[in-house]
């Protein structure tokens, strides 16, 4: 309207015609302002529609296929299938008594009935019916030759959409599938459902205005977690035994630990990012990185065989040619483990500590060698380094994908202050520095970076937390680290709200460490009880959300946290392998 003032007042019209003229410009400015927000809003209802649609055409074609197959095949013992572990089931589809189609429809039938419990699927892969007459007719050649694989939906399936949760990736299905989906396929894996994320992903929560909450399979009240929940809630319910995930934060291994199942955030780099999509690229500080998700340990170990290949490192050379090192892996070696209760940033519940002092006990009677840890100035490391890298640019670009879309109830109170002008969040962050230091930090923190200069400062702040924190592995001589995972799972609508307890996995993603999750007990009446006296480390507002977060948890599974140093996911997952067998062990 300020140009059309200046080419009135240019025209030397006398002030009653140019008030007039000013007046009608401004009515019908506002009036086409209106017309295009209410075109917007039906085009972003439209797209929503056509997105559910599809979903929930696939969803009936699969259910109609299913039928049809058990109808030609009324003796097929699902329930067999279903409780296989991934080795026993390979072994079976191999040799031949099982055949690829009765697993594949048994799991899909599974996959159908779970989701309309807890809404973790974004749609079947309806391709995969025809891959499976392919696999069946192959000469069972590859590590995963007959099994059904559930994806996350940012990850690229040829025809499908990666929306991210948000609106505007919608209606732009992929021209391909990405490397890992590829490299599946020619190990003999058939993916064949696409599961829910977040909004915008960079939350652990599981809802989204396109497709709605993701609920956990053990307690329909609390959340999957995120932003891989959908694999989570799905593996967790039974309706997958495989599932391909990202992490930039925990995204793998929060579901993990809140579904009671097992976990793995690889050095980012070992596998392809190639067609793997977030909500933006170019953030180079804190990676993220895709990783299996799985029932137990030996399967995550199976899936990252079967993808370190040279099909992945000719596919995608930016891929370090390692292979899974099995001998590293199957290794019984005692082991020398650091080990944590409480990270000095968030203060765990009352079952993650439990949990660490019981695995830890477990550890000690087999042998290996327990080392106390404690990190080096997590505080800062978590604003300065994690929180301002991952919103370098203040969170402005996830802002902009956001924007004219509803905010998801699960997001709405951590993305709200993104949107907040510069000037606000440092007012807040001046205000709130006397009576709430964490909230004042994490206000100063979402501003991001002045500069390029300053970016390149904070990158090589973070490279140098990486050395100085392998030399602190070193001098203590620990080979590994045990440490707690977010948990129990969360009532609803609170992860963000709590978004400080990041601190237990977010730190891994900087350091660029592979990190696992393996359950290993579940939430006691005790736990519960002694949580009512829980204060949290700052005894402040985001302690208190945290207690309410985790309240009613009772039967919840309680898991672990394995970390190791960066390239050694076989040494990591041995040592998750460890602690799963030695809880077995003492259960028996």
């Amino acid at each position: 309207m300020e140009n059309v003032k200046q080419f009135l007042q240019g025209a030397k019209l006398d002030s009653w015609t140019a008030a007039v003229l000013t007046g009608a410009a401004c009515a019908v400015g506002a009036l086409v302002l209106l017309v295009q927000r209410v075109s917007s809003h039906r085009e972003m209802k439209e797209k929503i529609r056509r997105a559910r649609n599809r979903r929930a055409d696939s969803l009936q074609r699969a259910e109609q296929a299913v039928l049809q197959y058990k109808k030609s095949h009324p003796i097929i013992d699902s329930a067999h299938i279903l409780a296989l572990s991934l080795s026993e089931l390979t072994k079976k589809l191999q040799e031949g008594s099982l055949s690829p189609e009765d697993v594949f429809y048994s799991y899909m039938e599974k996959t159908l009935d779970v989701t309309k419990d807890l809404n973790c699927c974004t749609g079947i892969i309806l391709e995969s019916l025809d891959q499976l007459e392919k696999v069946a007719a192959s000469n069972k050649e590859g590590l995963l030759y007959g099994v059904p694989v559930s994806v996350k939906e940012n990850i690229a399936c040829k025809n499908h959409d990666c929306s991210c949760g948000v609106l505007i990736n919608l209606d732009q299905p992929a021209q391909e599938d990405s490397v890992l989906v590829e490299v599946l396929k020619r190990q003999g894996a058939i993916p064949f459902v696409k599961t829910n994320v977040p909004q915008g992903l960079l939350s652990y929560d599981c809802g989204n205005p396109i497709y709605g909450q993701t609920l956990n399979p053990h307690n329909l009240k609390k959340t999957s977690g995120g932003s891989s929940g959908g694999e989570g809630a799905l593996i967790g319910a039974g309706g997958s035994l495989l599932g391909i995930g990202t992490d930039v934060a925990g995204s793998i291994r929060i579901p993990a630990s809140f579904c009671g199942i097992c976990g793995l955030k690889p050095t980012p780099g070992r596998l392809s990012l190639k067609g793997v999509n977030a909500i933006y690229h170019g953030q180079k500080s804190v990676p993220s990185c895709p990783g299996p998700l799985a029932r137990d340990v030996d399967s995550l170990a199976v899936c990252m065989q079967a993808l370190l290949c040279d099909d992945m490192f000719s596919l995608d050379p930016t891929v370090p040619p390692i292979p899974f090192n099995m001998q590293m892996y199957q290794s019984s070696k005692p082991l020398r483990i650091g080990y944590l209760e409480n990270d000095g940033f968030t203060e765990g519940s009352p079952s993650m500590v439990r949990a660490i002092r019981e695995v830890k006990a477990l550890l000690e009677q087999a042998g290996h060698t327990l080392v106390p840890y404690s990190h080096l100035r997590l505080c800062d490391t978590v604003n300065e380094l994690m929180v301002k890298g991952v919103l370098a640019d203040g969170a402005a670009t996830l802002c902009q994908k956001l924007k004219g879309s509803p905010l998801d109830p699960c997001i709405k109170q951590q993305v709200l202050p993104y949107f907040f002008p510069k000037w606000l969040k440092k007012t807040l962050s001046f205000l709130l520095k006397p009576v709430f230091p964490r909230a004042s930090r994490i206000f100063s923190s979402i501003c991001g970076v002045r500069s390029v200069s300053d970016l390149w400062k904070q990158h090589a702040a973070a490279e140098e937390y990486i050395r100085e924190t392998i030399a602190e592995w070193r001098r203590h001589n620990i080979d590994v680290l045990l440490c707690p995972i977010i948990g129990p799972a969360f009532n609803l609508f609170y992860c963000g709200k709590a978004t400080t307890a990041l601190s237990y996995t977010g730190l891994y993603n900087l350091l660029t460490f592979p990190a696992g999750v393996v359950p290993v007990s579940t939430v006691t009446a005790e736990d519960e009880e002694e949580l009512r006296h829980y204060q949290g480390n700052y005894q402040d507002l985001f302690d208190r959300i945290f207690k309410e977060a985790v309240t009613g948890g009772e039967g919840l599974p309680v898991a672990v946290q394995c970390v190791a140093l960066p390239w050694h996911e076989e040494l990591c997952l041995r040592f998750m392998r460890e602690v799963e067998h030695l809880v077995k062990q003492s259960r028996k």
